[in-house]
């Protein structure tokens, strides 16, 4: 099992890594690491291989349809090993840890949705995550035909009165869908979905050092995020950590434009003389 250094090391290359190089779910499972620097991460990788070669023997490969895609991945992932959304214990942290979800069977839409996106991905399956609110969704493509999939409800396609529906259920009663709801998101942008999911609820928690450190994985693996940088800076600056939160205001300065500098000036200034 590697150790939380080694997980941060490999993060930082993915932070270095063109997004179409990063392998969605190795890079969950390193950042569970982060958070549960425990267990036989061997094992994890097995089980995912596991999957995808389940795929394959219940997917002759000769048919190309994706109704016929969409049930191989359905009947392995969901009937043969039971993977299905947490609705009992919904804002448990383990649903958002990829080794914890794989071991429960159990997880948020965002976490279930890196195993379908895996599995399809390793088939040579043309599958993406959409930039849904509020409720992760996969789309599935194959012969010119689409599927939405919703990994969270047991891997059930979505039509769009299910759409309209969830929308409404998670973003309020006045939303309708909008063409971004239907746009793919990049492999950065889920894990970083991923992560905030446990990010939020440890912070709502009042555990600020706890969220500190999921932040940091966050920042290894999109460095290029000005507004996570002045996340991180008003974080440390809670825990005391000053020059950390200065170094932090300062990669935010170098990454921002100028409609975002005022505010952090006048913040850089203030921790400038509390450190001196």
């Amino acid at each position: 099992m590697p150790s939380r250094p080694e997980a941060r090391e490999f993060l930082r290359q993915v932070g270095q890594q063109a997004d179409s190089q990063i392998e969605l779910a190795e890079a969950a499972l390193m950042l569970a690491v982060l958070d549960r620097p425990s267990g036989d991460l061997d094992s994890y990788r097995r089980h995912l291989g596991q999957l995808a070669e389940d795929v394959a023997a219940r997917h002759a490969g000769f048919d190309d349809h994706v109704a016929a895609r969409t049930a191989a991945l359905r009947e392995t992932l969901v009937n043969r090993y039971g993977y299905q959304g947490d609705t009992q214990t919904y804002e448990d942290l383990q649903n958002a840890n990829l080794m914890s979800v794989i071991d429960r069977r159990r997880g948020l839409p965002v976490a279930l949705g890196i195993l379908f996106l895996h599995v399809a991905r390793i088939r040579g399956w043309d599958m993406v995550g959409l930039n849904f609110p509020g409720h992760f969704l996969v789309r599935l493509e194959a012969a010119g035909e689409r599927i939405i999939i919703d990994p969270f409800r047991r891997g059930l396609e979505c039509s769009a009165v299910d759409l309209r529906d969830l929308l409404k259920a998670t973003a309020g009663a006045a939303a309708e869908l909008e063409p971004e709801h239907y746009a793919p998101v990049d492999n950065r942008s889920i894990l970083l979905r991923l992560q905030n999911n446990i990010k939020k609820r440890v912070r709502d928690a009042g555990e600020h050092r706890r969220a500190a450190l999921v932040l940091e994985g966050m920042l290894a693996i999109a460095p290029e995020i000005a507004d996570l940088w002045r996340e991180a800076a008003e974080m440390r600056t809670e825990l005391g950590e000053l020059k950390y939160a200065l170094q932090a205001l300062d990669r935010f300065l170098l990454l921002s434009d100028d409609s975002q500098r005022g505010e952090a000036m006048a913040l850089r200034r203030n921790l400038a003389t509390k450190i001196n």
